[in-house]
């Protein structure tokens, strides 16, 4: 059987892939490099799931350990409205430079199933990361399997993130949140 390389975020969007690829004839080999994902917290708890849902389902999984919130703060900083972009480049290239010199014929991410990525920015940073390592970046569309993947990891009990991993990703949630409340503030005040 064909082994791929799959940058993995999060177990919740690995259910759908899994299926997928193993449907193909391809057997994932899940990959934990997340340095984008904060507070540490947040970070151990997706972590956490995955290790204990790729035993279960007889999956591989390599762990990356970079817990790296000073580095991605800086690496973003200068240009939030095109963080995510770095974000994509900063894990997809070390995805396929793992792959290649591990031995893999070809990588693929997770971050490929979610609606709310750009995923022709993705595929195109998959590809250029592909050309420099010199190893093949197997495209695939999820996206169709969103939603069951997602219906199945409540039922498996998994942890469920609210947002994508980026402490500004955070901030833009709860920001949500404040300017509703700012709006109505006679429902918020306490006398």
């Amino acid at each position: 059987m064909e082994k791929t390389l799959m940058h993995t975020c999060c177990a919740p969007c690995s259910v759908s892939c899994i299926a997928q690829l193993r449907s193909e004839g391809i057997e994932p080999v899940a990959y934990w490099y997340n340095p984008n994902i904060h507070p540490y917290q947040e970070y151990t708890a997706r972590r956490d799931t995955l290790m204990g849902y790729a035993p279960s389902v007889h999956m591989e999984l390599i762990v990356q350990e970079d817990y790296g919130l000073r580095d991605f703060c800086r690496a973003v900083v200068d240009d939030l409205d095109h963080r995510c972009g770095k974000c994509y480049a900063w894990r997809l290239d070390q995805t396929a430079r793992y792959a290649a010199e591990h031995g893999f014929a070809s990588f693929t991410s997770t971050l490929f199933i979610s609606p709310y990525q750009n995923h022709e920015l993705l595929r195109q940073t998959a590809e250029r990361a592909a050309a420099r390592y010199g190893v093949a970046f197997l495209y695939r569309d999820f996206r169709p399997g969103f939603r069951d993947g997602q219906t199945k990891a409540r039922e498996l009990g998994f942890y469920m993130q609210k947002y994508c991993g980026c402490v500004f990703s955070e901030a833009e949630r709860y920001q949500k949140k404040i300017l509703r409340d700012l709006s109505e503030p006679e429902k918020h005040i306490v006398p």
